[in-house]
């Protein structure tokens, strides 16, 4: 598996995305945040999607370390309905 670089990157519109410092391809992630919680969070968009980030390559990490999570995807295969957690 070959290694690539990521960057976290500001759009300055409320969205922070995670892409391939080398790819011109669409974003691996998208953080989008609203303007009710951009109020909340100031200037600090950047430093919350990184939390954010991090938080779930850790916990997917430890589920992979349980054997709870597939890594890859059938071809073809569609989104599953939204999972809200409450």
């Amino acid at each position: 598996m070959t290694t690539s670089l990521l960057e976290i990157v500001d759009l300055g519109n409320g969205e922070v995305v995670l892409q391939r410092a080398d790819d011109a391809s669409s974003p691996l992630l998208r953080i989008q945040f609203s303007d009710e919680s951009r109020l909340y969070v100031l200037d600090n968009c950047l430093e919350v999607a990184k939390a954010m980030i991090q938080a779930g390559i850790e916990a997917t990490a430890e589920l992979n370390d349980q054997g709870e999570v597939e890594i890859e995807e059938e071809p073809g295969q569609s989104i599953a309905s939204p999972r809200i957690l409450h």
